[in-house]
Order: C-alpha cells, then sequence, then structure tokens
C-alpha cells in the first residue's frame, strides 16, 4: 500500500467524520445527543398533570403542579436514582465541628436569564418570606430546624432573624440550626430560589407569564395556557453541572387519576403513573397485565415510600380519647383493603415507616393494631357510645390530589367498615388540595384520608411531621423528645432506638391510623430512555421519586429515541 493512498484514505475519513452525517447533533443547550437518540424536534416529552397556580415552591408546594416542576430555580442539591444527593447549585458544602452551622459553596457559573448571577441573596430571600407568617406559606414547618424559623413563623421574631445568611461573599450561603442536624444536605433538595429581583419587580406570580418569567434552571416558561396546558422550554443558557436532553416539556391539564391512563393509550401522552401517585385502578392493572406491549412498559418501584393514613383531630371530642382512636383502628381490615381495592399498588401498613426506609420496623409494630371488630365495639361503649349511638356524624375528607378512583374506593370501604363494626355513618368528600392542606395545617380538620411521601431520606423527616407542632392535631411529649433528640444525634445506633420507640408511641396512641404503603406503576413509551430509567444499584428499574421534577437527575438523562418514529405521527 503506498504512502500516497495511505494519506488519501485518512484525509477521506477526516472528512468523512467532520461531515453532518457523521458529526454529533448537539441540543439548544450545546449538549450532545445519545447516538440513538430522534431527531431535534422529537426532543418532547409529554406529561399530564392537575392544573396549577404556580410552579415555584417558595409560593405554594400544593398549588403547584404535581410532577414536572422545580424547573425554573437551581436547588442547592439533588437526588439521583439511587437516592444520593449531588451538587446543583452549591458546588460543595461543609459544616463546623458543633454541627450547628452549614456553609454551601454556590456554583458561580448558574444565572438567571434576565443575565444577573444567582447568588446568596436569592437563597436568603426566598427563605425568609417562606418563614414570613405574612405569606402564610403552606409548607411553613418543613424547615424548623433552621434557627429562628418556628418562631419567625409564629410572628415572635422577623423573618430576617433566621439562621440563613449570607457568607463572606455573594457566593457563599450560610445555614444555621437550632441543633445538629446531619441531615440538613438532603432537606436542601427542596430550596429551589426565587428571583429576588424578578420578584420585587413583578410580584409573586412572575413566573406564570412567559414575560416576566425568569429561570437559573434548566427550562423557561414558553406559554402558560389557562386549564390546557404549560410548555417548558430548553433553557439555551444554563449554567448547571450536566445539561438536559430534551427540548420541551409539555404538561396537559387534566385529572391523571381518571385521564391519563386513557391520554396514553391513545399516545397522547409518553408517561402516565408518576413516582408518588397511585392513579391505576384495579381494570386498568389487569388491562395492562394482559396486553404484551402494555405489561412491558410497566415499571414497579417504591415511589417515595409514601403512607396512606387516616388522621384526626386529638384536640376535641370525640377523638381525643383513645378508646375511640382504638375503636377506629380495630374496625378497620387493611388486609382485605389491600388484597380487594389497592392490589399491587401497596402493601399493608403497620406503622408510618415503609420497609426499606432506614430504621422502619414493620416486625415490631405488626400486632400492636389488629383488625378486631368485636374489641372495638368494646372500646367504643366504653368511651359512651355503645353500637355507635350518639357518635357525632363523620365528614372524612379526601384531598383532591390524592384523590384517584382507588384511593376514593378504598375510603368508601373505610366508610363502610366503620357502619358495619361500628354503627358509624361516614360521608365521604372531596376536598380541593388547597383547601384541605390550609385546614389541616391549622389542625381545623375532625376526620381525614390522606397520604406522606419522604422529602429526603431520613427518619427525622417522616416521624418529624408528627410533633406537635407540626400539621397534626395530636401531641404526645414523650414522642416530641424522642423525636427532636434523636434527630440531633450523630450515634447511629442509639438515633435508631429512639426512632423506632417514637414510631411505636406513634402506633399504640393512635396519632393515625396506618392503612398502605404506596408501591406506584408506571408507564413509559418504548422510545423514553435514559440512564435513570435503567436499573438503580439495587436492580430495580422505576421512574424513582422525585420522577421527572427539577430537583432530581432523571429529567437531566431522559431523552427519546429513534424508536419515536415508528409511534408518534
Amino acid at each position: 500500500m503506498s504512502r500516497r493512498f495511505v494519506v488519501s484514505l485518512l484525509v477521506l475519513v477526516m472528512a468523512l467524520s467532520l461531515s453532518p452525517a457523521f458529526s454529533a447533533v448537539k441540543n439548544s443547550a450545546g449538549r450532545v445527543l445519545p447516538p440513538d437518540a430522534a431527531p431535534l424536534e422529537y426532543q418532547v416529552l409529554r406529561v399530564m398533570s392537575q392544573p396549577a397556580t404556580t410552579l415555584d415552591w417558595f409560593i405554594s408546594v400544593y398549588k403547584r403542579t404535581n410532577e414536572a416542576n422545580n424547573y425554573f430555580g437551581e436547588p442547592l442539591v439533588r437526588l439521583n436514582k439511587n437516592f444520593e444527593i449531588v451538587p446543583a447549585a452549591a458546588k460543595s458544602w461543609s459544616v463546623s465541628k458543633d454541627g450547628l452551622t452549614w456553609t454551601f459553596y454556590l456554583d458561580k457559573n448558574i444565572k438567571w436569564t434576565d443575565g444577573t448571577p444567582l447568588t446568596a441573596e436569592d437563597f436568603v430571600f426566598s427563605f425568609q418570606l417562606a418563614a414570613d407568617p405574612k405569606h402564610g406559606w403552606d409548607f411553613a414547618w418543613f424547615y424548623s430546624p433552621i434557627k429562628n424559623w418556628d418562631k419567625a413563623v409564629r410572628g415572635e421574631v422577623p423573618p430576617s432573624a433566621i439562621g440563613v445568611k449570607q457568607g463572606k461573599d455573594p457566593y457563599t450561603l450560610v445555614i444555621t440550626t437550632e441543633y445538629p442536624a446531619p441531615y440538613l444536605p438532603m432537606m436542601m433538595l427542596y430550596s429551589t430560589p426565587l428571583s429576588k429581583k424578578a420578584y420585587e419587580k413583578y410580584g409573586p406570580y412572575y413566573n406564570n407569564d412567559p414575560k416576566t418569567s425568569v429561570s437559573c434552571g434548566p427550562y423557561v416558561l414558553e406559554e402558560w395556557t389557562k386549564d390546557k396546558q404549560i410548555v417548558f422550554r430548553i433553557n439555551k443558557n444554563y449554567g448547571g453541572r450536566v445539561k438536559p436532553y430534551l427540548e420541551k416539556i409539555i404538561v396537559t391539564f387534566g385529572d391523571p387519576g381518571t385521564s391519563a391512563f386513557k391520554a396514553y393509550l391513545a399516545g397522547e401522552i409518553d408517561i402516565c403513573g408518576y413516582s408518588n401517585s397511585q392513579i391505576f385502578t384495579p381494570a386498568d392493572l389487569e388491562v395492562i397485565e394482559k396486553d404484551p406491549e402494555l405489561s412491558k412498559q410497566f415499571h414497579q418501584g417504591f415511589g417515595d415510600f409514601r403512607t396512606f393514613y387516616l388522621g384526626f383531630d386529638c384536640y376535641n371530642p370525640p377523638f381525643n380519647d383513645l378508646r375511640v382512636r382504638r375503636a377506629f383502628a380495630h374496625a378497620i381490615d387493611k388486609e382485605a383493603i389491600v388484597n380487594t381495592i389497592i392490589k399491587k399498588q401497596g402493601i399493608v401498613a403497620y406503622g408510618f415507616l415503609m420497609p426499606g426506609f432506614p430504621g422502619s420496623n414493620p416486625e415490631g409494630l405488626k400486632n400492636i393494631i389488629t383488625y378486631n371488630p368485636e374489641l372495638a365495639k368494646k372500646l367504643l361503649a366504653e368511651a359512651g357510645y355503645p353500637d355507635g349511638k350518639g357518635f357525632p356524624a363523620l365528614d372524612m375528607w379526601v384531598r383532591a390530589d390524592l384523590a384517584s378512583p382507588t384511593v376514593v374506593a378504598a375510603a368508601n370501604a373505610i366508610g363502610a367498615m366503620l357502619k358495619k363494626n361500628l354503627g358509624i355513618d361516614v360521608k365521604i368528600t372531596v376536598k380541593e388540595t388547597k383547601t384541605f392542606m390550609d385546614a389541616l395545617n391549622a389542625h381545623k380538620l375532625q376526620f381525614y384520608l390522606v397520604s406522606y411521601g419522604m422529602d429526603y431520606l431520613d427518619q427525622s423527616n417522616m416521624l418529624g411531621i408528627w410533633v406537635s407542632t407540626g400539621r397534626h392535631a395530636w401531641k404526645n411529649d414523650r414522642f416530641d423528645r424522642l423525636v427532636k433528640e434523636a434527630s440531633a444525634l450523630l450515634d447511629k445506633k442509639k438515633r435508631d432506638e429512639m426512632f423506632k420507640e417514637a414510631e411505636k408511641i406513634l402506633v399504640e396512641d393512635v396519632g393515625g391510623i396506618f392503612l398502605w404503603h404506596q408501591t406506584p406503576g408506571a408507564l413509559w413509551k418504548p422510545y423514553v430512555k435514559g440512564k435513570d430509567l435503567e436499573p438503580d444499584k439495587y436492580g430495580i428499574t422505576a421512574l424513582h421519586w422525585p420522577g421527572i421534577e427539577g430537583v432530581g437527575t432523571t429529567i437531566f438523562s431522559i431523552y427519546i429515541s429513534k424508536d419515536v418514529l415508528k409511534y408518534r405521527k
């Protein structure tokens, strides 16, 4: 082979590699798409959500979309599919020797779309707004470990007194806690800030209009058509560590519990069933199981370790009497509810912590509250209500965003059991989410069915919502003390023991009746690909919590493969 031929061949190879047919395809943010990715115009993900009135965490938690959110602000950290926190707005962080002061070092590459850099000032502003009782934030209990937080929420000190400050420079954020909180970085998963500049110029709903919306996150607002849809477009100037693949995300408004599966079958959406939802009816699951294609597209996981439960107003009659609460608990056949209604989408709950969650103790709690109608009748009679006589009529509220046909069927089954076993009439009312949460947080709900899933992977989060400063009208001094002391401990063994004792108190004192732990399933089309949709370190393939929210890494790994050409017209 001549030298001239070899040189000519090399020139040809180089020319081909640089030609459009062989060059890597980049999206609008400059990220190279995977080799099997569809053309850019197909890099659109379609989902369904209930309507929203805001998309910003610090404006309202319960008025947002239920899945596609947290795209406009860069949180300090994110969660990957293995439930590990990874850097986001914070490149790194450190803690003082006494465990009280956390310092987060911000990424200087992240800027708002108006050109303003993301600084500690935006985080300080956002946290102070959330702590301001005038704002009336619907998740104000969450940051209780932060210094002076509870006092600010109660109006005892100004919001400026909370332990969230700028450090030595605009790119250093310092958070001080009331007691050592080793889990604080995990809490910062939920820290997507507002733009102080945009808020002060346009008001709290500046992100509802593309003309005023400002983002430092992976997506910007392209369209918001009331009662129809929201369209997110990739932020071309996103300065985060990893840029997303998808060019657009289209959120169609609807009721996922009644419409999402139909829309999925019709090819109108690409994902159905999210990391913390229970939208499939038993009939839907039967259709999925019998269909060879759908069964391949269905993936089941453990979501956000969510527990569905009944709650009470334990401060006032009749539920201030433990005998009444225990009577209700013994009158409900949880196994029957799971076996006949929930089926594959849940397992029976014996406590608040789902098996697999750190410190869970299902075997130790299993026999505390059992189905025993005779004991239930006896306890109710001892409380002064023989056969339910004289017991006030009950209205069981069910939160609207959780009220899928399956959950409503479970609520009706519970009502029937209470009527049969205790002679008590129960009305079931589905209540708008914000109205429900306002009443719950104000301790004005007498009887209700709701659920809760983790915000971060630690017992302090799940059990912490039951302390008397939280959202429930139930108080047990020893429980409060155990949770608060355990939360501050670094000794894992002692910490776990204290949390187990606290959960046992919660079950014995019937702070709530724990019904089932959710094991949600999700469908996604064969052309929806991404590393976060592949098996995790435990070998589980699922749309892990937090799903496609901007506080997780999944939305950065998802792309649309060339297989889409077989499905979309």
